[in-house]
């Protein structure tokens, strides 16, 4: 079963019961044992061995980020309990005047945090949530908001964990500068640019529509808390002891900041004589989140300790807190690192059946561009993982166009990253979906059910456009043609629908 059409199956299972029942863990579950039964022959026990054997090796493999979630989830507990929050909350409240801002300042946040996308989710979620709540805006609007300021941002910078991951994409022994490479794709990645438009569009306009309109509505009469999330919020509450200020979160939120920066450069070897840029293409992203959540952790505990914000035992009891509010995000992405394993090119590698596709059908050249983002598309979709798309693509688009087509090749690489973007921003199992519904604190299956539709409408425009790229050869070309194309989208969106979020114009 392993590298034919059956790999696409348990995803593709996946998704589709996720989507149908709004249970993902149990939708997760099945997808895994479905892909376990077909790469043992429908041995059950074998099956169950190697679920739990994906499990251990990619949770394993991925302890570190566990780690980073958990050490934010005591630090949220802590800041919330010191009456942070609360503090901020109503200094923010005086200087925000509606909705429309509210949702710009959490899309500024969100494009100033561009060193990683799983520190961007949560980070903004913490800011922004007390704000948006305060002005009653959409938790799924506020999802939304997040993620396409998490992975488009961090895909268009330089100096972030991205730049790296595609840096080290390309195939051993070729002669091309990575770091160069991933430059000369930023003004062509057109998922991740029209993403952004098209977000501040909808922050400033108010108008939305599909499942999104509707959700938006029914929130605007009555304001929506998940359950999970309403009686953490209302422990919370009861759980508020301390007078913390406002400097009592910005200040931690500063210190995490620069001590994740830190770590990257840390990580990536700048004691060593590397230089900035050498330091964050090779540094360990996760490792640098555990080493800069730790930094402040003890920050916290002395900020808070020795003014007495929070005593000794309040300040412990966040622990627990904070790991309760974590369970959710660890469960789901420990599940959706363990499809991503099975599969895996160890397991019924998904990837080079794709990749065996891409290949056979590589004639086509005008449309090589275009085919590549759909394709790249769909994989990180099924797999839920950006990365891992990167690195299975990559590579076959350099061994089908070759180093002589430099700018075609830079075409075919910026749409290998749009197509891995797009798939990961719709997918329901991709850790930055996934983080992005815990940041903001909505139902997961709420925020990938509101956010698909708007996810297609610019993948349609960026699809147009690497058409376009295709026979010019001219990526502005095809950038020029997906912002058109996207401006009539908008215009047609602003003449047929009326703001639902903001009030009226």
């Amino acid at each position: 079963m392993a590298e034919t059409i059956w790999s696409v199956f348990p995803p593709i299972l996946t998704i589709v019961l996720a989507l149908m029942t709004k249970e993902v863990y149990m939708s997760l579950l099945i997808g895994i044992f479905s892909g376990a039964m077909l790469y043992s022959n429908f041995n059950v026990i074998q099956a169950i061995l190697t679920m739990f054997a994906v499990m251990e090796e990619k949770v394993g493999g991925n302890v570190n980020i566990l780690v980073f979630l958990v050490i934010l989830g005591i630090l949220v507990a802590a800041i919330s309990r010191s009456g942070a929050t609360e503090a901020y909350g109503r200094w923010a409240g005086e200087r925000i005047h509606g909705k429309r801002s509210a949702l710009f300042l959490t899309a500024f946040l969100g494009m100033i945090i561009f060193i990683d996308d799983y520190f961007n989710c949560l980070t903004v979620g913490t800011v922004m949530r007390p704000i948006t709540d305060r002005f009653k805006v959409s938790r799924a609007k506020l999802a939304y908001i997040i993620d396409a300021t998490a992975a488009p941002v961090c895909i268009l910078a330089p100096v972030s964990s991205w730049a790296a991951a595609v840096g080290s994409s390309l195939p051993e022994g070729t002669s091309i500068d990575g770091f160069a490479l991933f430059l000369r794709t930023i003004p062509v990645n057109l998922y991740a640019i029209l993403t952004m438009l098209f977000m501040l569009f909808i922050a400033w306009s108010g108008r939305d529509f599909a499942t999104m309109g509707e959700f938006v509505r029914r929130n605007r009469e009555k304001f929506i808390v998940p359950k999970e999330y309403a009686e953490e919020k209302e422990r919370n509450s009861r759980t508020l002891i301390g007078q913390g200020t406002v400097l009592d979160l910005v200040l931690p939120i500063f210190v995490l900041i620069c001590a994740c920066v830190f770590g990257m450069l840390y990580t990536g070897g700048i004691l060593e004589g590397k230089t900035v840029a050498e330091a964050f293409a090779d540094c360990d992203s996760a490792k640098s989140l555990v080493l800069g959540s730790f930094i402040t952790f003890v920050f916290i505990a002395f900020l808070y300790l020795l003014r007495g914000v929070l005593r000794f035992d309040q300040f412990c009891e966040s622990f627990v807190l904070g790991f309760k509010a974590m369970v959710p995000a660890v469960f789901i992405l420990c599940l959706a690192w363990t499809m991503s394993g099975i599969v895996s090119d160890k397991y019924l590698n998904l990837g080079g059946y794709v990749g065996q596709l891409v290949q056979v059908n590589s004639a086509v050249g005008l449309f090589l561009p275009a085919i590549f983002f759909l394709v790249a598309g769909f994989l990180a979709f099924s797999t839920g993982t950006s990365w891992g798309t990167f690195g299975i693509l990559i590579p076959i688009a350099v061994a089908v166009v070759g180093l002589d087509q430099y700018e075609l090749l830079v075409l075919m690489v910026a749409a290998v990253l749009s197509g891995a973007v797009a798939g990961d921003h719709a997918s329901p199992i991709s850790d930055t979906t996934i983080l992005a519904s815990a940041g903001a604190q909505c139902n997961h299956i709420d925020h990938v059910g509101t956010q698909i539709p708007y996810v297609l409408l610019v993948c349609v425009c960026s699809f147009v456009g690497y058409v376009v790229d295709g026979f010019t050869r001219n990526g502005f070309a095809g950038l020029a043609v997906g912002i058109a194309l996207l401006a009539a989208c908008c215009f047609f969106i602003r003449s047929k629908f009326e703001p639902v979020e903001v009030d009226a114009e």
